[in-house]
């Protein structure tokens, strides 16, 4: 019995230790995307086009 409170304790603590580590990444920046919003418009009108041209196809089949 006493085992399954260490364990229980131990995967507690480490439970913990990654949700700081994750929070202490968010803080940091470590997850911030500065580049693709600055190019997204430029992909914007192929992935539109495609879509077009795969609706149009099928409808026509």
């Amino acid at each position: 019995m006493s085992v399954i409170y260490i364990l229980l304790t131990v995967s507690v603590i480490v439970g913990v230790a990654f949700f700081i580590v994750f929070i202490v990444a968010v803080k940091s920046g470590q997850y911030d995307d500065s580049y693709t919003p600055s190019v997204r418009m430029l992909f914007e009108d192929e992935l539109v086009n495609t879509q077009t041209k795969q609706s149009t196809n099928t409808k026509t089949d």
